[in-house]
């Protein structure tokens, strides 16, 4: 027998330990729950294994999962016969949490005053929620195909143990894995097999493989019966199933533990069949905006796992849906590489991607207060297709919500339309990182003080799909910060334009051009700001100011930012002033020290940090000293 090998925990499995061992947690019973499950997952990946590998199932193709109670030694075992672990496993798959966001989710965690654990699952975590029951926790396992076994022990402090072994008969199989729990004196309740079995009904009955709860000290000969009805959820009649079982199934497949928000159950029939049960989780998953977007469902064939990660099935800005889809038209034994261009594959692409569509539509008509939850949690991500999606750019569109200038609801594109002044032709909309910031912008006065709203669009996707999207229904998107605007010639309460006389100001403009020449592109006055006296606006042709910002910041522009445009109010008090004084010669110099502050201001208001800090900081304090003179 080979000498055992200690190692260290990864930092985060450290941590997560300390705070399962010494915090109280009211839901402890979810250890079974999370070992039931990955005991399933392991029977379900072997029966994966086995469309290209027909042996590793031959000698004992009845896959099962059994929890074994012996009250004697105060230990409770979770023995499975699916795929099983080799040492690389072991140590991947429970000495590390390889996944982004982990140490969000501790913070969270341990934060959280209420100590939700049902969140762990969510998290691929939930093997280490058995240490809040236990005091020393062994795992023995050999993987399907390979001779070597492998014993695994921990007591939840830094490090863990791997050694091999030679006594195949510590296994009930000759592939699989079992794990015994020392289970602690406060915690005997989980060494009563009544106990265990309601906690298996009421999170695990969905669960296909057969699960037996055995009392060691019961007679041996006593048959066991499985406990769970072992069938596959989603090949049940959907007037046979319960909400609650819904909801089990979709604790289970999504790694989730709030409530579905939405539940979408059919069967498709004609040229191509399959079956799928989908969900959309009222809130949102930890990997959400993890940069791989992968998605979370899983593809059966004939009620074999196949793979939980195939991007072929659906876009990326579908990836938070969670479920499963079954179908009867593809091979078992399928590829990688005959998923990715498969034509079957393809066209139920398609079809899932229409009717969760066609389902958010028919949501947002019959529960519109539900929907904006909906949409305030997965809307950033559902633009993305915008984006992306040129065939189906227009419906992702019509269940699109936004923000707005003249509300604080939210409105779609069409409730816009109906809205605007019939004079208006264009869909006005403003990009920035936060809506308080954009609501302010100076860009925005002359459309507020003409009752023209406007979308006030905040995510950064919107700078992307608002680059790539000229119109919806015939009317096109014009963003208030580019461009010329005769907002005049649009009805709605107008101002009256109080400036008789706009030439006063050229001289103002000339030295503005002047002074500015090496950092914006022209000077000119403005028909859209009313209280403010200067803004900066991008060409008609130039790339979206946020759009152009977001990519420098990713090191994504291969070119300097383009120069704006600097507009002018001829009605503010300042310009007046200014004015004024461009006609004195020995008052130039005052104007181009302020035209700098000017500029560096309307920079700030625009999200952006002064070109020269400290000029722009010296030049404040002249200014307020010559002030007060």
């Amino acid at each position: 027998m080979a000498k055992a090998e200690k190692l260290e925990f990864q930092t985060e499995v450290s941590q997560l330990l300390k705070l399962m061992i010494n915090s109280v947690y009211s839901e402890k019973e979810v250890f079974v729950r999370e070992l039931v499950s990955n005991a399933s997952d392991a029977c379900d990946k072997l029966r994966y294994l086995a469309n290209t590998k027909e042996n590793v199932m031959q000698d004992d193709p009845d896959l099962r999962v059994e929890i074994e109670i012996n009250k004697k030694d105060n230990r409770i075992s979770f023995i499975d016969n699916g795929i099983g672990m080799n040492r690389k496993d072991l140590i991947n798959n429970l000495g590390t949490i390889a996944r982004s966001g982990t140490a969000q989710f501790l913070k969270e965690l341990s934060e959280s005053k209420t100590k939700d654990l049902s969140l762990i699952g969510q998290f691929g975590v939930g093997f280490y929620s058995a240490f809040m029951v236990s005091s020393e926790i062994s795992v023995t396992t050999r993987k399907a195909g390979e001779k070597k076994l492998w014993i695994w022990k921990s007591d939840g402090e830094s490090n863990f143990s791997i050694e091999e072994n030679e006594n195949l008969e510590l296994l009930k199989s000759n592939r699989g894995t079992k794990i015994d729990i020392s289970v602690t004196k406060e915690n005997k309740e989980y060494l009563d097999k009544i106990r265990i079995e309601q906690i298996v009904r009421k999170y695990s009955d969905h669960i296909s493989i057969p699960i037996y709860v055995i009392d060691g000290s019961e007679k041996k000969d006593e048959k066991n019966e499985a406990i769970n009805s072992a069938s596959a959820i989603w090949t049940r009649q959907k007037s046979k199933i319960t909400k609650e079982q819904y909801k089990e199934f979709y604790n289970h497949v999504g790694q989730m533990f709030d409530e579905p928000w939405m539940t979408s159950h059919y069967k498709a029939e004609g040229k191509i069949e399959y079956t799928v049960l989908n969900f959309i989780p009222s809130s949102k998953p930890f990997d959400l905006y993890d940069p791989a977007r992968e998605n979370r469902l899983k593809l059966y064939v004939k009620k074999v796992f196949i793979t939980d990660n195939c991007p072929e099935l659906i876009p990326p800005y579908l990836r938070f849906l969670r479920g499963v889809i079954d179908s009867e038209d593809l091979p078992l034994n399928i590829s990688r590489e005959m998923l990715q261009n498969n034509p079957v594959v393809a066209k139920i692409r398609s079809a899932l991607v229409k009717r969760t569509i066609s389902d958010l539509r028919k949501k947002l008509s019959s529960d519109r207060e539900s929907y904006e939850t909906f949409w305030s949690n997965f809307g950033p991500v559902l633009k993305e297709g915008i984006y992306e999606d040129f065939e189906k750019k227009e419906s992702i569109l019509e269940i699109s919500l936004f923000k707005q200038s003249s509300s604080k609801k939210l409105v779609t594109l069409d409730e816009y339309i109906a809205e605007m002044p019939k004079k208006q032709s264009d869909i006005y909309f403003m990009t920035g990182d936060d809506y308080e910031n954009i609501f302010n912008n100076p860009s925005l006065e002359g459309y507020k003080s003409r009752n023209i709203n406007v979308l006030i669009l905040d995510d950064p996707v919107d700078s992307f799909w608002t680059s790539a999207t000229p119109q919806f229904k015939e009317k096109s998107f014009k963003s208030v910060t580019k461009g010329l605007d005769d907002l005049s010639k649009i009805d709605g309460k107008k101002k009256e334009d109080k400036s008789k006389d706009k030439k006063s100001v050229d001289p103002l403009v000339v030295v503005l051009k002047e002074q500015l020449k090496d950092k914006v592109k022209d000077v000119r006055i403005s028909s859209r700001l009313t209280d403010s006296a200067v803004c900066l606006i991008g060409d008609e042709n130039a790339m979206d100011p946020q759009l152009e910002k977001i990519l420098q910041q990713h090191n994504q522009l291969n070119q300097e930012m383009s120069m704006k445009i600097l507009e002018i109010n001829p009605d503010h008090k300042l310009i007046k002033k200014l004015s004024k004084m461009a006609t004195k010669k020995d008052q130039i110099t005052d104007i181009k020290r302020i035209a700098l502050m000017l500029y560096e201001q309307s920079k700030i208001l625009d999200g952006e940090k002064p070109s020269d800090p400290v000029n722009f900081s010296k030049n404040i304090v002249d200014t307020i000293y010559s002030s007060i003179q």
